[in-house]
């Protein structure tokens, strides 16, 4: 089970240091612009080795890619440096995506040619749209965005807070792109099988209240952590690891994820099952109209972007 990982900036490296933690593959590659950086990154997590799961750690070049079940791609221009911290900007992440795009547009090609059977994954902000140029550059649909995964397990474990339940006791999910525009699923979320609505009208609580302070909590997560500690990387690194498992251990998981949805012409969230290439399955959850609505508008906003950069 081979991992590449692209890009050793603050993403990659927290993506690096999980996958190792928690043995997400037997082989790790990391390739840098610098390779340096790479060398000097996998030399400090390898000192570290002898404590995890049996793992080899080491920088290379995309050549070294060659025999890889995934590769996940967090190279690009992240929200600091590229001035998405502004939480009244409708653009959010989206912001990111002319620079980025022309970055992936170089180094997918560069990947496929080393390991053309690779499931590629698009970790950069903004994910979805990269995802679409993504696949377009490598001519197959083995492409994935990390999507709404982590925005999901924000909602979890805000209602879970909230409701004072440990996260893993609830189902929730949020689907549509990684941005301002994501869809929080209320009328499905629960926590012991028991409707989170329910559960609020028992407690003498106002749903619209709650919603508007956690769905703001989720929605703004990256920029509260980027304020405080200058990159949003933790999160979305052990997120990254545990999609890498499921791929390549053809686990057919269900989890919330971006890949292409014909219907929408994009590349957005839903339940997905996922394994060994990819999305193979994917959930159609039921939806309150004004979900439906609000999924219309988050693909909307995605297509809009798309044409701005030529997809």
């Amino acid at each position: 089970m081979k991992l590449g990982i692209i890009g050793t900036g603050n993403v990659g490296c927290a993506i690096a240091l999980a996958a190792v933690a928690r043995g997400s593959a037997r082989e790790i590659v990391l390739v840098n612009r610098t390779r340096r950086t790479a060398e000097a990154v996998a030399t400090d997590i390898r000192y570290g080795v002898p404590l995890s799961p049996p793992v080899d750690i080491k920088d290379g070049d995309f050549g070294a890619l060659a025999g890889a079940g995934v590769v996940l791609i967090t190279s690009g221009v992240n929200e600091k440096t590229g001035g998405a911290t502004d939480r009244n900007d409708p653009q959010g992440r989206l912001r990111l995506l002319d620079k980025n795009a022309a970055i992936y547009r170089d180094i997918v090609p560069q990947i496929v040619r080393a390991a053309p059977n690779a499931v590629l994954v698009a970790v950069t902000d903004p994910p979805d749209p990269l995802a679409d140029i993504a696949r377009e550059a490598a001519g197959h649909d083995r492409v994935l965005s990390t999507g709404t995964y982590l925005d999901s397990l924000r909602f979890r474990v805000h209602l879970g807070g909230h409701f004072g339940v440990d996260p893993k006791s609830v189902e929730a999910q949020v689907i549509g792109d990684h941005g301002t525009s994501q869809v929080f699923l209320w009328s499905t979320a629960r926590i012991a099988g028991v409707p989170v609505t329910e559960l609020v009208q028992k407690r003498g609580e106002k749903l619209d209240d709650i919603r508007a302070q956690l769905e703001k909590d989720v929605r703004y997560a990256n920029i509260t952590i980027i304020e405080g500690h200058d990159a949003s990387q933790y999160g979305i690194g052990i997120v990254s690891a545990r999609i890498a498992e499921v791929v390549l251990r053809d686990e057919r998981a269900a989890i919330p994820i971006g890949s292409f949805q014909s219907e929408f012409g994009v590349t957005l969230s839903l339940p997905s099952v996922v394994g060994h290439d990819g999305v193979l399955e994917v959930m159609q959850p039921e939806l309150s109209s004004q979900e439906r609505s609000a999924l219309e508008k988050s693909a909307q906003g995605l297509r809009t972007a798309l044409q701005r950069v030529g997809n």
